[in-house]
């Protein structure tokens, strides 16, 4: 006799935040709380760890600098 293969259930989710899609695989609790990791890195901008070369290839660390910097008088 054959396996029966087991079915796989999808759940599609959006960021409150951005508006984005996602696909999982678990039934979440908190749908309201789901935001992207983009989002969250926006929200808290002192708790962005990523290493500069991810954020050079996503163009966030032009936006820090560009605002970090002072004009010269």
């Amino acid at each position: 006799m054959a396996k029966r293969r087991k079915e796989v259930r999808t759940y599609k989710y959006d960021c409150t935040l951005t508006g984005e899609t996602y696909v999982l695989t678990q039934k979440l609790d908190k749908v309201d709380e789901l935001i992207s990791v983009d989002a969250f890195y926006q929200l808290n901008p002192d708790k962005d760890d990523r290493p500069k070369s991810i954020k050079k290839k996503l163009g966030v660390e032009e936006e820090t600098e560009a605002t970090s910097k002072e004009p010269i008088q």
